[in-house]
């Protein structure tokens, strides 16, 4: 586990040596999907600091059982969320990088006022512009952006995507930038609510990262280079 730990991230230096990044800006989130809790545990003390789960109801089967350091490790959020699941998510995760509409947005704030947690959150927006895909459309994210702004129990951090499962490199590259340019926009949204930094870029996953790295993305989301499995 280490060794494949040290090769992704010298893949990650890599691709911030091709576009003049620091390494140190860019967070691994191991995807913990298909690999079983020894794997992730053995992931967690060779030192990675964020794992991601898609569903709701496997963390919660998963996450008492790991052994992790008070702080060691962020949790996240990142498949689709159901409005029934929303207070067991505010309860498990750190940061749900899957809000994809207001509905979702109102039950993450309720629950986390009752909870008195400010809870981070990404947008999830479909760049790839896939039926099949989950995400708010291009179009409406600044809406929702603006309108979630609004809510004090929720901290909007940054936007999160998927890229088209294609060997269009182009195609993925447009993903991507897309998402970094409707960041720079979003931002804006933000600074005049005062809410919020736009910090992350959630985007890349085992096939694509290098790209994504290229195109600004801090956030890579990677299941099958670490644990022989993805997302």
């Amino acid at each position: 586990m280490k060794q494949r730990l040290a090769k992704i991230y010298d893949q990650i230096a890599q691709a911030c040596q091709k576009c003049g990044r620091d390494p140190k800006e860019v967070e691994l989130i191991g995807v913990t999907k298909y690999t079983d809790l020894a794997k992730v545990q053995q992931a967690i003390d060779a030192g990675l600091t964020h794992i991601a789960e898609n569903r709701v109801q496997d963390a919660q089967g998963r996450f008492p059982a790991l052994k992790m350091a008070s702080g060691q490790v962020t949790k996240h959020l990142i498949g689709h969320l159901q409005t029934n699941k929303v207070k067991f998510a505010v309860e498990l995760f750190d940061m749900i990088q899957s809000v994809d509409s207001l509905k979702i947005a109102q039950e993450i704030q309720k629950h986390a006022h009752k909870h008195q947690k400010v809870m981070n959150v990404l947008i999830q927006v479909n760049c790839s512009d896939e039926e099949q895909k989950s995400g708010v459309s291009q179009e409406q994210a600044l809406e929702l952006i603006d309108q979630i702004a609004d809510f004090e129990n929720i901290h909007v951090q940054g936007l999160m995507t998927m890229a088209a499962l294609t060997d269009d490199e182009t195609q993925v590259r447009a993903a991507f930038s897309g998402l970094r340019n409707l960041r720079d926009q979003a931002r804006g949204v933000l600074n005049k609510k005062g809410r919020g930094e736009m910090k992350w870029l959630s985007m890349g996953m085992s096939g694509d990262f290098p790209i994504a790295i290229e195109e600004g993305a801090n956030m890579v989301r990677v299941g099958r280079a670490l644990f022989g499995s993805d997302h």
